[in-house]
Parts: structure tokens; sequence; C-alpha cells
């Protein structure tokens, strides 16, 4: 199997996935997208190679032999760079896709997945990775509401003082809510200003996150100050004064 494929300069992904024929379809339609796509099928290559270079996009297998992909996540996220991650488990159970998330990939795709909805996802990584990057050509200025404060330079929060750790989507999703405050967000305009995507059916995405993040900065999770719902709407950024 050719281990690059190459279209748009300068963008780079990774591929770790044992199984040959998926290994081949992602590297296919990925080089549509990337410059240069590799393809490991060993959990310990992968590692290596991830630690070892700058990658636009990290494409995991959950089950992997040798290093499975939750480690090569966690892995990933210790490093001061940023690189976005997306999933890809034969597991589709709501759990292992928590696990995944919480780890700090940025989404996820269950097997079998379309063509179609693989590139879509790579699509909007990208364009929220573009976003990302020159958001911090501006002056990134820290946000604070109540006692909660975001650093949108270092990718921090705390909370009365005290560190939060978020996964990469929580964080982007809270940065979204803390530079407009009061504003009110439907589901939808959250997977678009967030996510990247719109599609019908994901909105459940949404209020999953939004409940993991609620667990992290709401001192009481029954009465939200921070991320507050408005019924029969969505959600807003509370103030907790």
């Amino acid at each position: 199997m050719p281990q690059t494929a190459k279209n748009t300069p300068g963008r780079r992904a990774l591929v770790v996935e044992d199984e040959s024929d998926i290994a081949g379809l992602l590297q296919l339609h990925l080089g549509d997208l990337c410059d240069e796509v590799v393809v490991c099928g060993d959990g310990r290559d992968g590692l290596v190679k991830a630690l070892a270079g700058r990658w636009d996009l990290v494409v995991l297998d959950l089950g992997l032999p040798g290093v499975d992909g939750l480690e090569i996540c966690r892995r990933i996220r210790q490093r001061p760079d940023y690189t976005p991650i997306l999933m890809v488990t034969a597991k589709s159970a709501e759990l292992d896709r928590v696990v995944g998330l919480e780890t700090g990939a940025d989404d996820y795709l269950t097997k079998p997945f379309s063509v179609l909805e693989l590139v879509a996802r790579a699509r909007a990584i990208f364009r929220r990775a573009d976003a990302l990057a020159g958001a911090r050509d501006e002056i990134a200025v820290t946000l604070n509401v109540g006692t909660l404060s975001l650093d949108p330079a270092s990718r921090t929060v705390t909370l009365d003082g005290r560190n939060i750790e978020l996964t990469a989507r929580e964080f982007d999703l809270l940065h979204h809510f803390m530079r407009n405050p009061g504003k009110v967000f439907t589901r939808t305009q959250l997977l678009d200003s967030v996510w990247g995507y719109g599609h019908d059916g994901y909105e459940h995405t949404v209020n999953s996150h939004i409940n993991r993040l609620r667990a992290k900065i709401e001192p009481d999770h029954s009465n939200p100050r921070y991320v507050v719902t408005v019924w029969g709407v969505g959600y807003k950024l509370g103030s907790p004064e």
C-alpha cells in the first residue's frame, strides 16, 4: 500500500488503523483533502509517528495491536501543541464513545461508516482547526464570568482558582459561550459553530457534551449557573453573580 497521497499543499494526516481495507479507504479519501496521508497498522508504530511529527489530523482506531487508540490519544493530549483527533471504533455503545471523547478525541466515527460522513467530519475538523489558528493570530484575552476563567492562549480553564480539565471539544464549547455572553444558541447552531457541521440527528451530541461540561464547572448540576438552558430554544452563558 502506498504510504502517502498528495493533494492539498501543507496538510498532513496520520491514520492508525490495523484493518488494511479500512486503512486504504481512509487514505484514499483523506488524500483528497491532504497533501500527505501516512498509514500505520500497529499501535506502537502509530504512537511513535504521532509523537514524532506535526499532524493536522490523526485518525485513530480504538482497538489496535500493541498500543490501543485511547492510550495514543492520551499521549497526544499530553503534548503542548494541539492536534485534532478523529477516533474510529467498531464499538457502538455510548460508553465507548464517551470514553474516547473524555480522553481527548475531537470526534468519532462508528464502523461501518459512510465515505461521505468521513469526508464531512474531516472537513469540519479542518475548518475548526483553521478557525482556531486564525483566532490565535488575534490578541488572546482571558475571559471571565463569575469565578470561572478561560485563557484561549494556553487553553486552560480555572474555577475558584483551581484548574479544570476539559476535553478539546468541551473547551471549544465553553469558549464559544464565553465569547458570546447572554446570546442563546440552538443545538444546530452549536453544531455548526463548534463542531463545524449541523447535520440533523447529531443534536444528542450537543446534549451529552453540555452535560459533561456542566458536571465539571457547575457547583450544583441540578441548578446550572454558567451554561443555562433556555427551554424550547437552546443554551446560553449565564450570569452567576
